[in-house]
């Protein structure tokens, strides 16, 4: 993916912007997080702050699941949170509270990574 590529992909995501994604690698369970393919030239990543603290809740890999768009960053890459609940870390809406208490007014909003 070219950079003008990059920037045209990134314009069009939108903060809670779902993608029906196949978690593709999870390299070190409980260490850094998932790899998800969301079908196209860029891949997903859910952090491993966002995923249940005990890996057997995890996703594994194969599994395809509703991932909603969380963060863009000058990394070609979309940070995902899953919207399966049951993938969510158990105090996700307290986290949410402590550490990004816009999200809720964020989605739906256009994802720049020149104010991130």
């Amino acid at each position: 993916m070219t950079d003008a590529e990059w920037e045209a992909f990134q314009g069009d995501l939108r903060f809670g912007q779902v993608f029906r994604g196949t978690v593709v690698k999870v390299p070190r369970p409980g260490a850094i997080g998932l790899f998800v393919d969301i079908g196209r030239d860029v891949g997903g990543f859910v952090d491993v702050l966002l995923l249940p603290e005990r890996t057997e809740r995890w996703p594994v890999e194969g599994t395809v699941a509703d991932f909603e768009v969380w963060w863009a960053d000058s990394r070609r890459q979309v940070r995902l949170k899953p919207s399966d609940p049951r993938y969510l870390r158990d105090d996700f809406p307290d986290f949410v509270a402590r550490v990004r208490p816009g999200w809720p007014s964020d989605i739906g909003r256009p994802v720049r990574t020149d104010v991130l």
